[in-house]
């Protein structure tokens, strides 16, 4: 896993299932590993990493070399990371930080509504639960 970045993820709502669908489609380098933010193992990392693990309100990348990122400064590093023109997004990062967070933020707020929620965390299927933390 340290030879990954990881990104955990609010593992009931469908914004961000869809968004892991997403990313494991366009990341042909198999550089991301991903976690629930809901899961122990997940919330341990956040800790030790001094973010509180009951927030549920971002997108978390913990890279490789242990910096963590959250909300757009997260979504821009994964897009800069997928295979194909999703690289351009990271043009976004010329933009300040707090507009670009709240525009996060107010997807973010709206997101059940939006999008809806599941009533537990996704299931990986057998070829891809090593990409996932539950794994290690």
């Amino acid at each position: 896993m340290h030879d990954k970045d990881l990104i955990l993820f609010d593992g009931v709502c469908n914004l961000c299932n869809g968004t892991v669908n997403f990313v494991l489609d366009r990341d042909r380098s198999r550089c991301f590993v991903f976690g629930s933010l809901q899961s122990e193992k997940s919330k341990e990392i956040l800790r030790s990493h001094h973010y509180d693990p009951e927030a549920l309100n971002s997108i978390v990348v913990i890279t490789r070399s242990g910096r963590l990122m959250t909300k757009s400064n997260a979504a821009l590093h994964i897009a800069r990371q997928l295979s194909g023109g999703w690289k351009l997004l990271y043009l976004f990062k010329i933009l300040p930080r707090f507009i670009r967070d709240a525009v996060y933020d107010l997807v973010a707020a709206n997101r059940y509504k939006w999008f809806g929620r599941q009533d537990h965390c996704r299931m990986t299927s057998p070829e891809l639960k090593q990409r996932f933390l539950d794994a290690y």
